[in-house]
This record gives structure tokens, C-alpha cells and sequence, in this order.
């Protein structure tokens, strides 16, 4: 699995609203833009655009369920993206650690 950094995929998934849609697709196991309206502060409309960005980043699908869609998390892709968190995280973690031992040489080179 590869964690390279995809900067459409966390577009995505830096607004609030579409992440507060991917938890609820995921508590729920699903969804249309109707249901997910009814639980969110948006328009359907609104809940509509949000879920066509996810669909275009690959973080949710839709299946046709007559004349509404329904949409699931697509559990590789939230995967890849929690993977890519992951190694954000480890790579900010060795650069504050870094930059800790230069401030402690600092700290411990001045006369006391």
C-alpha cells in the first residue's frame, strides 16, 4: 500500500462536513443524500456536492437503489488514507524529536 500523499484525497477529507459524512456512512453502514441530510445541518443539495467530492476521491461509492443512490465508505481508500495519516504523523514526530535535541544542546551548551 503505497502512503505517497494524494492532496485531492485530503481536499477532500478537510472539510468538516465530509468528514462528518464519512462517520455517519460509516455508523450507519450507508447511505443516500436524503438520510444523510435529515441527521446534518446542510440541504440535501449540499450533502448531494459533498458526497460527489468523496465519490471523485474514491472514499465512498454509489449503487443505485431506484430512484435515490446510496453510498458506502470504500473501506481501501479510508485505509490508504489512514495510512498516509499514519506516516504524516511518524515523519512530524521525527522532525519535533530533532528539533528537541538541537533546544536541549542549546539549553545545555549556555552557562549556567
Amino acid at each position: 500500500m503505497s502512503t505517497a500523499i494524494d492532496d485531492d484525497l485530503w481536499s477532500a477529507v478537510g472539510d468538516p462536513t465530509r468528514r462528518r459524512i464519512l462517520d455517519l456512512l460509516l455508523a450507519d453502514g450507508g447511505g443516500t443524500a436524503t438520510t444523510l441530510s435529515e441527521r446534518l445541518p446542510v440541504t440535501r443539495q449540499a450533502v448531494a456536492k459533498h458526497l460527489g467530492v468523496l465519490d471523485r476521491v474514491g472514499l465512498v461509492h454509489v449503487t443505485p437503489a431506484g430512484r435515490a443512490r446510496r453510498y458506502e465508505v470504500d473501506e481501501a481508500q479510508l485505509a490508504r488514507a489512514v495510512a498516509q495519516l499514519s506516516a504524516v504523523g511518524a515523519t512530524w514526530d521525527a522532525r519535533l524529536q530533532r528539533i528537541k535535541r538541537i533546544a536541549e544542546r542549546i539549553q545545555s551548551s549556555k552557562p549556567g
